[in-house]
């Protein structure tokens, strides 16, 4: 079947239009086949533990990512060109229950997958990368680059609450869906209450990069190191927007100073060209704190970038 292409905004204004991904046809999951990426959106911030808000940030993502053209500026590269893509709608979940949202996004994605689709999500919490990674990984364990100011690695939260936007990674690695020594985080940073979460990471194997050392490497040598960590095996890639520093990124549920710029941000997406990516998502754009829809255009610009390389990772292995 011939490739998906967005609607061109020399046909129809990109203000027009029903919203989706990047102005690409909207297709039911259960019509997915012969989807190569499947864009999907999981309205959900159960997880949160302070600020809420990210269970509105698929659909204002959508809204902004019609500002994106199909051709990446640097690279050239038309994604659609080179893979099926299509939005495939909203996760269903429940607002009112973890468990039971868990459980529907897992069982969401495991039959995405079942159909050899890659997933690239719009969050939602950072929960939610959890049940994404259990269908992704239901099979063998997965390497992961991790973007955030954050490693979500604490192990709960109020002395036994186990799952929280702040617990999927720790959560993953006890679940054999992570190998630690093929993680690694990326820009971590702000005030803690301890050493608890780093310390356990350090134990586990990955790879803990903190802001100071990855303004001191660059962007270039940041990614070398990822992609050294990461190796050619199967990987996931998850983007928390409160990597971004708040002045590029205000609408978001933990900010924390002294983080990337957006530009920034790109270059390193950029040097993900190479990696076998499995599965990715960008989380944590809360809407409600950012009228402006300047974090939610980030974001889905960052959904972009990522894209591209999930594109060409599917074309190479065509």
């Amino acid at each position: 079947m011939p490739n998906h292409h967005p609607v061109s905004g020399l046909v129809t204004p990109r203000f027009g239009g029903i919203a989706t991904f990047f102005r690409l046809p909207h297709v039911a999951p259960d019509a997915a086949r012969g989807i190569d990426i499947g864009i999907v959106g999981i309205p959900w911030d159960g997880g949160t533990t302070n600020r809420p808000g990210p269970r509105h940030a698929p659909r204002q993502m959508r809204d902004q990512s019609s500002m994106v053209r199909p051709m990446h500026q640097t690279t050239h590269v038309v994604p659609y060109k080179l893979a099926n893509i299509a939005d495939l709608g909203d996760c269903s979940v429940n607002p009112a229950s973890v468990d039971d949202t868990l459980k529907r996004v897992e069982n969401h994605f495991s039959a995405l997958i079942a159909q050899g689709i890659r997933p690239l999500s719009a969050g939602g919490d950072h929960l939610c990368s959890l049940p994404v990674l259990r269908a992704v990984a239901k099979k063998k364990p997965v390497g992961m680059i991790h973007f955030d100011a954050h490693t979500d690695l604490y192990d709960s939260y109020f002395g036994g609450f186990k799952y929280t936007h702040g617990t999927p990674f720790r959560r993953a690695i006890e679940e054999g869906l992570l190998d630690p020594k093929r993680v690694i985080q990326i820009g971590l940073r702000g005030s803690m209450y301890d050493l608890d979460d780093f310390e356990w990471g350090q134990k586990m194997g990955v790879r803990l990069m903190r802001i100071e050392e990855a303004m001191e490497l660059g962007p270039r040598k940041v990614m070398e190191e990822a992609r050294r960590i990461a190796g050619e095996g199967e990987t996931y890639v998850s983007f928390d927007i409160d990597m971004l520093d708040p002045v590029y990124a205000p609408g978001t549920g933990t900010p924390e100073i002294g983080g990337f710029t957006t530009f920034q941000a790109q270059q390193m997406l950029r040097g993900l060209r190479g990696v076998n990516i499995v599965g990715a998502d960008v989380v944590e754009v809360s809407p409600p704190f950012d009228p402006s829809g300047i974090t939610a255009y980030a974001g889905a610009v960052m959904m972009f970038e990522i894209l591209c390389n999930m594109a060409e990772a599917v074309a190479k292995r065509a």
